[in-house]
């Protein structure tokens, strides 16, 4: 046996060797900062980078179960395990932070242009190299949606010729295959990654699965390359619904909707290159083409739905490294253009279809005053088309509903950054503008029921200013940020009005603190503590919290690596309370917050590496997400998972 797997390795070996350029792949780098790869973006943001390191020393399944351990960072799940149907919120858009937080794959968008969830499925945890969370506003170079902040996932591009497989069995039937492989020399590489998890789920009917299989494989061109990415992946899931308050204290294991269910599979090609044009000037493009599509069954309304998605974009950017004068000075200009559509259709209702097409054009300058100075000045225009139908119930009832709309936004930000001797400070000062997405172009009329296209639902838009730093203190590396955001038009859904509205004015304003400590050569310590202010500034809710937003956040870790006894991890979230989803008011008082602790040990045997985690340990009753609906004068709740045990083994061919 050991002597196929060894014979397996070295044929792989034998068609592709390591490479200067997989070598290079392999530094650290920023790429959300610039859109080009930067081992020292001297821009000014609160940027974080999670290594491959710190994905293995953290005691989870799935990248928002990963990214929530960090500063700013608010992850609301609905049901599982999974991650399948995760929100991601940077700096406190509550309900709304799937619209305002963007999250990418090697730059390239992963939202939606309707209300749905990001599919997290096509990116297997086992692919990821990196992951940058560039916090505040990311409008200047990837525009709509990313008033909250961007989190670039950074897939693995390496050639280095490796192959694994890690199988994983766990509480509540949990199970699940893991596997890759690549390989690559001075000509080109390949990597492939596949997945597959599937649990029973620990409420009735939350069981989910999922499968994705996605790769990279590149040619090099002197310097440069020509590469194609792509991903297929499809995931389905029980809905087991949220529980009423009598429900949630005496059976949070129950389901209000046992037999209803969801699916969705997808598909994404994306060919590309990067071509150094001169020494001074650098091309980067893309064209992608995804699909998905997806099926719920809504047994507990007597409802079916199945909606399909998709969107073409075509992304070029040039680096060009032009200087100023006597000075270092840079500008990343490029364009921004995709063009996606909707269609829904269902069993009780007519059909939906939404078309969106979106052009911008933008620039990033950053010019070194000195070797210690830098500023950076960087602006993006932006025009929106969008467009509604939805067919009539019947001519005697509600008729048709057609619309169109064209919107135009600009943005520009301002910042300097000073660097000494193992420390860094900067600040700015900017503005950033979100677009309705195609779920909230539709409406009624509030006089006669019947339904409209939101042609007067304004675009959100306003102004931050931020101020931080970071330093390295011999073992302890620190990084801080103080934040104010000011926007105006904000996008959401009003109960009280029963539709998407332009909010009255509201107000962010934040701390977020990260400290990494070695404390000695085998233990070391993360702390990551955000403190945010959500508020209304005027209006009939001024002064009023913005719901599902906690004011303290606060994540500790400990890794200590014992060699060949093992590595270990803990890691204790907090979550404070927050106001119930949809509470504008503030009338509904607040829902619970929580403390829950994960807990991971992995034993590197070679060619074998067991690792052991045992999640919520103290299994802690809690809901990430819950609210209160007039329709049915109660509370309602979405309960987490109790404790769950799981068991993985990794084998490495080489």
């Amino acid at each position: 046996m050991h002597f196929r797997h060894r014979a397996a390795a070295l044929a792989i070996a034998a068609l592709f060797h390591p490479s200067s350029h997989a070598a290079a792949d392999e530094a650290t780098v920023i790429v959300s900062a610039t859109r080009f790869a930067d081992a020292d973006p001297r821009v000014p943001a609160n940027i974080s980078v999670i290594t491959r390191e710190d994905i293995r020393n953290t005691p989870a399944f799935d990248l928002p179960a990963v990214l929530r351990n960090h500063a700013g960072v608010d992850v609301r799940t609905l049901y599982g395990s999974l991650g399948v149907d995760a929100a991601v919120d940077l700096r406190g858009f509550g309900d709304t932070a799937a619209s305002n937080t963007l999250i990418l794959v090697d730059g390239q968008r992963l939202n939606p242009i309707d209300m749905g969830s990001i599919s997290w499925s096509a990116v297997p945890l086992e692919s990821v190299q990196r992951i940058e969370i560039i916090r505040g506003a990311g409008t200047i170079l990837y525009g709509d949606r990313a008033s909250g902040g961007v989190i670039n996932i950074v897939t693995d591009k390496s050639g280095r010729p490796r192959a694994a497989v890690t199988v994983t069995a766990g509480s509540f039937g949990h199970r699940g295959v893991d596997a890759h492989g690549a390989a690559g020399n001075d000509r080109g590489y390949f990597n492939v990654f596949a997945h597959h998890a599937e649990t029973d789920g620990w409420r009735r009917n939350s069981q989910q699965d999922q499968q994705a299989l996605s790769g990279r494989a590149g040619v090099y061109v002197g310097a440069g390359e020509v590469f194609v990415d792509w991903a297929a992946y499809k995931d389905s899931s029980g809905l087991p619904g949220y529980l009423r308050r009598a429900a949630w204290r005496t059976d949070p294991r129950s389901s209000a909707s046992p037999d209803d269910w969801q699916k969705r599979d997808g598909h994404r090609l994306r060919p590309g290159v990067k071509l150094p044009l001169t020494d001074a000037l650098t091309l980067e493009a893309e064209v992608s083409s995804e699909r998905e599509d997806q099926h719920a069954s809504y047994v507990s309304f007597g409802s079916r739905s199945d909606r399909s998605k998709d969107m073409l974009s075509f992304t070029p950017r040039l680096r060009w490294r032009h200087g100023l004068g006597g000075l270092a000075s840079e500008t990343v200009l490029g364009l921004d253009h995709y063009d996606g559509d909707v269609d829904a259709r269902y069993t009780t209702a007519p059909r939906q279809t939404a078309a969106q097409t979106s052009t911008a054009a933008y620039f990033q300058n950053t010019t070194s005053l000195t070797e210690a100075w830098a500023v950076t000045l960087g602006g993006r225009s932006q025009r929106m088309d969008q467009s509604a139908h939805q067919d009539a119930y019947a001519p005697w009832f509600s008729p048709a509903m057609d619309g169109s709309a064209t919107r135009r936004r600009n943005a520009w930000d301002l910042g300097a950054s000073y660097s000494g001797q193992g420390w860094r400070a900067y600040g700015k000062l900017g503005t950033t503008f979100r677009f309705a997405n195609t779920d909230e172009l539709f409406s009624f009329n509030p006089l006669t029921g019947n339904p409209a296209f939101a042609g007067d639902l304004r675009p959100q838009h306003g102004r931050i200013g931020e101020i931080g730093g970071s330093a390295s203190l011999g073992p302890v590396q620190a990084r801080a940020a103080l934040y104010r955001m000011q926007l105006k038009d904000e996008i959401g859904y009003d109960g009280a009005a029963g539709a998407n509205v332009n909010f009255d004015p509201t107000r962010r304003q934040g701390l977020e603190a990260e400290l990494d400590w070695r404390i000695a050569e085998s233990l070391k310590a993360k702390l990551a503590y955000a403190y945010t202010d959500a508020e209304f500034r005027s209006g009939p809710y001024e002064g009023k919290r913005v719901p599902l937003v906690p004011r303290d956040k606060l994540t500790l870790q400990l890794t200590w690596d014992a060699g060949r006894a093992g590595s270990y991890s803990a890691v204790a979230n907090h979550v404070g309370s927050r106001r119930y989803s949809g509470d504008f008011s503030n009338l509904r008082g607040t829902l619970s917050g929580y403390t829950t602790l994960d807990l991971q040990a992995a034993w590197n045997l070679k060619p074998w590496t067991v690792t052991a985690r045992l999640l919520n340990a103290l299994d802690k009753r809690y809901a990430p997400y819950a609210g209160y609906s007039p329709w049915i004068a109660d509370h309602y709740y979405y309960p987490a998972d109790g404790r769950s045990f799981h068991l993985s083994a990794r084998y490495d061919f080489k």
